[in-house]
């Protein structure tokens, strides 16, 4: 059975890939948008109190397939082909192929090549940039504005310690749905840094848990990096006995002894290595 989160498919509209897969009226191919603020919130239905499903970072795609008169595309995000609503203004038709992504927690983009140019808006870890010039130690965005060109790595340049960058995200809020530097879920969090490391994720812990590493056995001792998954939450290792993990419990994201985490919520369901 198909997944609804993975499918574009509506009973009015469908993706021309899924014709001869599944009913719809129409079919139509994707139209391709670029995220072009900071973050693009991805809900489950056209509504501004609808569930917030994930979000799209700065310089993602979202493969566009229908939109109403009241400003909201449908659609599915290739970063992870998650499906579902967002609003259209958040997105340009011009893709602008990225050379560069965020490499730190939270950056800064200016109006000017200075530290004091006002007003500078937010972007998050693996924000994806394309970069046309540089100036003055910042960097130039090909749809304008400035970041600070430390703050950037390489598009295809990968960290080898990606638990590190799931470390910067320790006092965070916790948020449903959330994956930007302001507010995280439990699989947000560790989708955003395993792809620091050049592991690609699926966007929600139980999907997580079918494809990420390989099990190994609930008596093995642990280590720095392994995935430990109870039902609808996933936290990771920090150390043999510490879990760091995005939880509604603390609302926050924490690091605690995985003891504490067992204790509330009982022995882990699985546990995976990359």
């Amino acid at each position: 059975m198909n997944d609804p989160r993975l499918t574009p498919a509506r009973s009015d509209v469908a993706a021309a890939k899924l014709k001869g897969q599944v009913d719809a009226e129409r079919f139509v191919e994707a139209v391709p948008h670029q995220v072009k603020v900071g973050a693009s919130v991805l809900r489950e239905a056209p509504s501004f109190v609808a569930r917030l499903e994930t979000q799209l970072l700065y310089g993602e795609i979202f493969d566009v397939y229908d939109r109403d008169d009241q400003g909201w595309v449908w659609g599915q995000a290739r970063l992870d082909g998650y499906v579902g609503y967002a609003r259209a203004d958040s997105f340009d038709t011009d893709i602008h192929a990225p050379t560069h992504r965020v490499a730190v927690l939270r950056t800064l983009v200016f109006p000017k090549p200075d530290k004091k140019s006002q007003p500078p808006s937010p972007l998050s870890l693996n924000a994806k940039l394309r970069i046309a010039t540089y100036e003055n130690g910042f960097a130039a965005l090909s749809r304008g504005g400035w970041v600070y060109a430390a703050h950037i790595a390489p598009i295809d340049a990968t960290v080898e310690d990606w638990v590190a960058s799931a470390e910067r995200f320790v006092g965070l809020p916790y948020l449903w749905g959330g994956k930007d530097s302001s507010a995280v879920d439990c699989s947000g969090m560790v989708q955003s840094a395993l792809e620091t490391g050049g592991v690609p994720a699926p966007r929600d812990a139980d999907m997580q848990e079918q494809a990420v590493g390989r099990a190994i056995p609930p008596d093995a001792p642990l280590q720095r990096g392994d995935l430990v998954f109870w039902s609808g939450h996933v936290g990771v290792m920090r150390s043999a006995a510490e879990l760091l993990h995005a939880n509604a419990f603390h609302m926050q994201t924490v690091i605690e002894p995985l003891s504490a985490a067992i204790a509330r919520n009982g022995p882990p369901r699985t546990i995976r290595r990359l």
